[in-house]
């Protein structure tokens, strides 16, 4: 068996009570994210419909068709491109919104489109995920014999994105004093909380990602680039403002690994080649996302 294709077969260590921290960790990112979030901000969406649509398109359509075409180019093992395939499906990451204010973004675009995409994203993920991983005979035969359950994951998804924002979003709407309150408090918290929660939840399977990581890196760099240009080329051929450009591309490239992390070890058992990957993911779109937002935010 090639090292490759080992990730197939490994499964990482992650306990009930590490998936369970998990799933309060992003709940409640997500939570702190929608009390930012405004009626008026998905009314912004109504009257910039240009922007909206090509976001959308660029996240939820465009995105998951270049990493289907990616995977049949780069041949990963089954579970790897699984992987890829639910980070593709995943919503905008919760990082997004201050990446695109540091770039000097559309901050009012970028905010909508994070509570949208999130919003619509308990439909889409799912479907997403289901549709192009069916298309790669590999993935298929895999998810064939886990025997995934899509409906499972909808309400998964539902439960972990869709309720907290939700509450967030009518929190902001009828307690905007204590949404204000606790948008400073957890904002920075849940974000400290999480990624303290990911660095040990890995800490016991640090052996396997220097083992992987010199392998799976390549991918994860190609995939992140993808999505990042396809952001900044579909903004840029729809001659939209400098700072529409910036947020597209930033909302295109920065996904929600953490709810990745929490499909896979709910529903494939910490697969070895969909874990390791998401988990890299999460960090490089960090570092890329910042890299290029300090950039342009020298720039006007």
């Amino acid at each position: 068996m090639t090292l490759a294709h080992e990730l197939d077969a490994i499964r990482l260590n992650f306990s009930p009570n590490d998936l369970l921290a998990l799933n309060l960790a992003l709940a409640l990112i997500m939570y702190g994210v929608a009390l930012d979030l405004r009626l008026d901000d998905f009314k912004y969406l109504i009257k910039n419909p240009k922007a909206f649509f090509l976001g959308i398109f660029t996240q939820f359509l465009l995105l998951p068709f270049l990493t289907w075409v990616l995977v049949n180019i780069l041949n990963p093992p089954p579970s790897v491109a699984l992987g890829m395939f639910l980070v593709a499906a995943c919503p905008g990451g919760n990082v997004s919104n201050f990446l695109s204010s540091l770039a000097k973004g559309n901050t009012a675009l970028s905010v909508s489109l994070t509570g949208f995409s999130t919003l619509i994203s308990i439909f889409s993920t799912p479907l997403n995920f289901a549709l192009w991983a069916g298309l790669y005979s590999p993935t298929a035969n895999l998810l064939r014999s886990i025997s995934l359950d899509i409906s499972e994951v909808f309400f998964t998804v539902g439960l972990i994105l869709g309720l907290p924002l939700i509450l967030g979003i009518l929190t902001r709407r009828y307690r905007s004093q204590l949404a204000e309150k606790l948008s400073k408090l957890l904002k920075p918290l849940s974000i400290l909380i999480f990624a303290a929660f990911v660095i040990l939840a890995f800490t016991g399977n640090f052996d396997l990602f220097l083992r992987y990581i010199s392998l799976i890196f390549l991918w994860v760099f190609l995939h992140n680039l993808i999505a990042l240009s396809a952001g900044f080329l579909t903004a840029k051929l729809g001659n939209l403002p400098l700072a529409d450009q910036k947020t597209i591309t930033i909302e295109t490239g920065i996904q929600n690994s953490g709810l990745g992390l929490v499909l896979i070890f709910t529903y494939f058992d910490g697969l070895g080649g969909m874990a390791i990957i998401t988990a890299l993911w999460g960090i490089w779109h960090l570092i890329s996302g910042i890299l290029i937002a300090s950039i342009w935010s020298k720039k006007l």
